[in-house]
């Protein structure tokens, strides 16, 4: 599926951009979807908020039972002083996560394409499974920031094996809060590790190896229907949206099943509920 150079440009710089890799048609029925799931969502019913910030304090009760369901959350700036909606709920979600890819069939149309299948074996998942999906909205003006990280903190194996795949639903530039990445960042350590007991969480510091900065980072913007991936331990961020325009997009993370799961990790399967891969 993937040339030599793309290859080649992933284990040099730990990500590449994969330019029209979803069409218009299938962009517009997930869109669709999504906003389906958040004219249906009842914030009086129940309510979260995302953030990356201090997220040993803010994991909640609705955080944690999103791990194989879905649910909606929303951004941190959505709310006025009065604790009301400062604008349309539809302007006002963050994110929904976090198994559409199994439990929603127009979800589970997008994600289960054997072309997924097939980058994947090529950026070394023998056996992908794939744990999580997220729909980010990155609304216009509140959209938040999500902080310096890598993917592996969330869903450590060993050895690491964690890749995600970001699909661009709009697109994603410098004003609307794309992606920012270390090229060749996939080389220096785990920094963080984010682990669950029950209900207990709580992220471990493993290495102070420093954040990047503007003088290392880049930034990955692309148009509507590109697929980003990039390698788990590649340190990604990207800035809060102050523009009046939207940065849609949708994410999965897969593991190599021949590697070994955390049971810390915060997204667990049984046997009631099978971890799938891409087809």
């Amino acid at each position: 599926m993937l040339s030599a150079a793309q290859k080649e440009q992933y284990q040099r710089d730990g990500y590449i951009v994969i330019p029209d890799f979803k069409s218009a048609q299938d962009i517009a029925a997930l869109r669709a979807r999504a906003a389906q799931i958040v004219d249906e969502f009842d914030p009086t019913v129940a309510q979260g908020i995302f953030t990356t910030k201090d997220q040993e304090k803010k994991a909640d009760e609705y955080f944690l039972r999103s791990d194989n369901t879905i649910r909606c959350f929303f951004e941190e700036e959505a709310f006025g002083a009065d604790g009301q909606l400062k604008q349309a709920k539809s302007l006002s979600i963050n994110k929904i996560g976090h198994a559409m890819h199994d439990l929603d069939p127009v979800f589970r149309a997008f994600s289960a394409d054997p072309r997924l299948a097939a980058v994947a074996r090529d950026l070394g998942l023998a056996d992908a499974q794939v744990w999580q999906s997220m729909y980010i909205f990155k609304q216009p003006g509140i959209g938040g920031e999500v902080r310096w990280h890598q993917d592996a903190t969330y869903f450590e194996t060993d050895p690491i094996s964690v890749t995600t795949f970001w699909f661009a639903l709009e697109d994603a530039t410098l004003d609307n809060g794309c992606l920012w990445a270390e090229p060749g960042g996939h080389r220096t350590p785990l920094r963080e590790r984010f682990v669950r007991n029950g209900d207990d969480i709580k992220v471990e510091k493993l290495d102070s190896t420093p954040w990047p900065d503007d003088s290392t980072a880049v930034p990955l913007e692309c148009k509507a229907g590109a697929l980003v991936c990039f390698h788990g331990l590649l340190p990604h961020y990207s800035a809060p949206n102050r523009s009046p325009v939207s940065r849609h997009a949708y994410t999965l993370h897969a593991t190599d099943a021949n590697t070994v799961y955390s049971p810390r990790n915060w997204i667990q399967r049984d046997a009631s509920f099978p971890v799938r891969g891409f087809i």
